[in-house]
Order: structure tokens, then sequence, then C-alpha cells
């Protein structure tokens, strides 16, 4: 199949692409290569992508509708899985404006473009953060999500509904899953496990914030890639509508439109976690223990009883493998990318 995957040069972008064609698919990968952070890390992901024949990447921003409406020119995808966006829910305090651009903007463009097209499914990366703070866990996909405690996470809201008139109005399949805390090798060096292995190989002390009462439910980049994979085949439909108690199905009465947790249920506290990292790297973090920062939620707990009925799989891996990973690829590429 041909896949469009916006976001290549992204730490789960490129994750997704390499996994489609190691298993012979095409890609075309869109991205703006935005100085958000280290651009040798990004160029090194979409130079390991290149060594696919079947990798085509196209650079350039979501907000140019011409360049991203051209990226088909070589031929229409069969599904398009929107990951770009400005990410991180401390930098959407300092400059929301790129997040209205992108993450509504550039979203809506990405709609444009799946309904000029016709595509067979589009999917979009929403978050766990839409959820804010809420009480009720583990977080189930009908639960309310109208009290966002960061403007990312109000973007992300954003794209989800007007994601949602499109599959009414125009009757294209749209999937929208939430994802929760990603990490793994190739990660984002704002995201926390980055910066705590940096620090203490450098033996500098770790910011932990909320005094390192908060919890996260940690998603291993590979069982993410595995789910959003899993999901593309199961386009929105009243064939496949969860009926039974195994989960609330999401399944809109007015169009093909669906939105589904990508997390394992398995939520952890930020001190546990670095106690996983101190475990695998052999050596006790220095921690400065800080009030939680404005914009954050207290915790995250994923229901993944929807992605289990649509596709039979959740996330397995368990914290401590995926930081050994992490900490493997970290020390191997630090000094060649900078990190």
């Amino acid at each position: 199949m041909h896949y469009l995957i916006t976001g290549t040069a992204g730490f789960i972008g490129f994750h997704l692409a390499r996994r489609l064609l190691q298993d012979g698919h095409r890609v075309t990968g869109f991205d703006g290569m935005t100085p958000y952070y280290n651009l040798k890390l990004k160029e090194a992901r979409h130079a390991a992508l290149a060594q696919f024949h079947s990798f085509r990447p196209v650079i350039g921003m979501l907000e140019d509708r011409a360049v991203l409406e051209s990226t088909c020119d070589a031929g229409k995808p069969d599904v398009i899985i929107h990951l770009a966006a400005q990410a991180g829910v401390r930098y959407s305090l300092e400059n929301p404006k790129a997040y209205l651009e992108s993450n509504l903007t550039g979203s809506w463009n990405v709609l444009e473009l799946a309904r000029l097209t016709g595509v067979q499914h589009l999917m979009l990366a929403s978050t766990s953060s839409v959820y804010g703070a809420n009480d009720k866990i583990p977080f189930s996909e009908s639960d309310k999500t109208d009290e966002p405690l960061s403007f990312y996470a109000a973007t992300k809201k954003g794209m989800e509904l007007m994601a949602h008139t499109y599959a009414h109005l125009h009757k294209l399949p749209i999937t929208a899953f939430r994802f929760f805390t990603v990490y793994g090798p190739w990660g984002r060096p704002d995201m926390a496990l980055f910066k705590f292995v940096k620090a203490i190989l450098e033996d500098r002390e770790i910011e932990v914030y909320g005094q390192g009462k908060m919890s996260r439910d940690f998603t291993y980049i590979d069982d993410l890639v595995t789910g959003i994979i899993n999901l593309s085949r199961v386009m929105p439909s009243e064939s496949n509508r969860v009926e039974t108690s195994e989960a609330n199905d999401t399944l809109s009465r007015q169009g093909p439109f669906r939105v589904v947790n990508i997390g394992g249920g398995q939520p952890v506290s930020v001190l546990d976690f670095i106690e996983s990292i101190e475990r695998v790297m052999g050596k006790p973090a220095r921690r400065q223990m800080l009030p939680m920062q404005q914009g954050d939620v207290p915790r995250t707990y994923a229901s993944p009883d929807l992605l289990v009925a649509l596709t039979g799989e959740k996330p397995q891996i368990m914290l401590d493998e995926g930081v050994k990973a992490f900490v493997e690829w970290y020390v191997e590429h630090r000094q060649e990318l900078e990190l």
C-alpha cells in the first residue's frame, strides 16, 4: 500500500515509516524540519529512511497548502497518517501561535487533502492531554474532554472536532488515536526520559516536577506503532461497531469517525520512572524537586478496552525493557548526533 505520513523526521513518524517500509509498503514522508529541537537528529532519521528505495521525502510546512497537495502528484496514497504537529505542553505557554498554525490550520489542510484525494482511511494523532485533569480513571474515549489544561491539548481537541465534521459531511473514514507518553530510541530531546538520561550521564541534577507525585501511562514506541498499524486496517464503519460490554465504542452515529486510546493502562509514578532509569544506568540521579508546572496534568491512565476490542492487542513492553533500549541507543549515538 501507499502511505502518506506527515512528520516522518519526528520521533513517532520515523518509527512508523520504518516499520511500514520494512513490511514492503511505499511511504511518502512530509516534514517541515522545524528547529524546535536538534535538526541533526531529524536529519539522521530521514537519512535512515532514505535507505529504503520506496521512501520519498517531501520537505514543507503543513500551513503551505500548495506544497502539501503536491505531495500526491506522484500517486494518490491509500492511507494518510497525520503525525506532524507542534508538540510539547510547556512550549505552548511560550509560543501558542505555533500550535494554532500547525495543529489547527495545518490539520485542516490535511483534512482537505484527504477529502480531495478520497483516501481509504485518514488517521490523526491526538493526545492523552485532551483528558485534562480528568478525575475518572482509567481514561475512556467516551469521557468528557471539554476542560483541557494546555493550549496544546486545546488544539488537539479542536483537530478532533474538525475531523468529525469532515467525516460527517464528506463520508471520509477518520480515526483519531490518543497516545499516552510515548518513549523509546530516537525520542525527542524535550521529553523527560531524554533529559533525565542526559543529566545523569553528565552528573547534573534532574528536574522533578510535581514533587514526583504525578503518574504517566508510558507507552513504548514499538507498541504505539503496532497499535497505529493495526487500527489503520479497521476503518470506522457500522460493520465493526463494538456493541458488547467489552468497551464503549466512540464510533459516531453521524459519520465514519472514531477516537481510540493507544495505551497499556499501566500508569507509573514519576518517582518509579526515575528509579527504573537508575536501575538501567546503574547510577543514582541527583534530584531537584519542583512544584507542578502550569499546563501539566496530574496523571494519565488509558483504558485500552476499545483498542483491544478492535485489534486484539494492547501495549505490552515493560518500562525497564523500554528504558534500557533508549539508554543503549542514546549512549551509542550521543556524540555522533551531538545529543
